[in-house]
C-alpha cells in the first residue's frame, strides 16, 4: 500500500492560496516602486526649479519670471503632495499584501510539517509491520523444522 498524504487536498489548496498571494504582493511591490518613482521625478523635478530659480535671482530676473516659477514650484508641491499620499496608500497595500503572503507561508509550512511526520509515522508502522511478518515467518519456518 503507497503512503497517501490524507490532507493532500487541503494543502494544494493552500499552495495555490499562497502562489496567487505571491502575484500580489509582487504587484503591489511594483506598483509601489512605480508610485515612489513618480514621486523621486517630481522632487528632482521641485528641487532643479528651486536651483534654477536661485541662479536666477543672483543675476536678476524678471517679475512676471519670477511668479510664473513660484505657481509651476506651487503646482509640483500639490502634485508631491498628491503623490506622497499615493505612495502612502501603495506602500500599505504592500505591506498588507506581505502580511497575507506571510501567513499563506505560515499554512503551507503547517500542512507540510503534517506530510513530513505523518510520512515518518507511515513508514515506521510499515517497518514495524515488516518485522512482524518477518517474525512470524521464521517462528513459522522454525516450527515446520522442529515438525520434521
Amino acid at each position: 500500500m503507497a503512503y497517501q498524504y490524507r490532507f493532500e487536498r487541503v494543502l494544494t489548496v493552500r499552495e495555490r492560496e499562497q502562489k496567487e498571494a505571491e502575484d500580489r504582493y509582487r504587484d503591489s511591490v511594483n506598483s509601489f516602486e512605480k508610485m515612489a518613482q513618480k514621486l523621486y521625478e517630481l522632487l528632482k523635478k521641485k528641487e532643479l526649479m528651486e536651483d534654477s530659480q536661485a541662479d536666477q535671482m543672483k543675476s536678476g530676473i524678471p517679475v512676471q519670471l519670477l511668479r510664473h516659477g513660484q505657481q509651476f514650484l506651487t503646482n509640483i508641491e500639490k502634485s508631491i503632495s498628491y503623490q506622497q499620499k499615493l505612495v502612502m496608500d501603495a506602500r500599505t497595500n504592500m505591506q498588507r499584501h506581505e502580511h497575507r503572503l506571510m501567513e499563506r507561508n505560515i499554512e503551507v509550512r503547517k500542512y507540510e510539517k503534517i506530510r513530513e511526520h505523518d510520512k515518518k509515522r507511515y513508514i515506521a508502522e510499515q517497518e514495524q509491520a515488516d518485522r512482524e511478518q518477518m517474525n512470524e515467518l521464521s517462528i513459522a519456518q522454525f516450527m515446520n523444522r522442529r515438525n520434521r
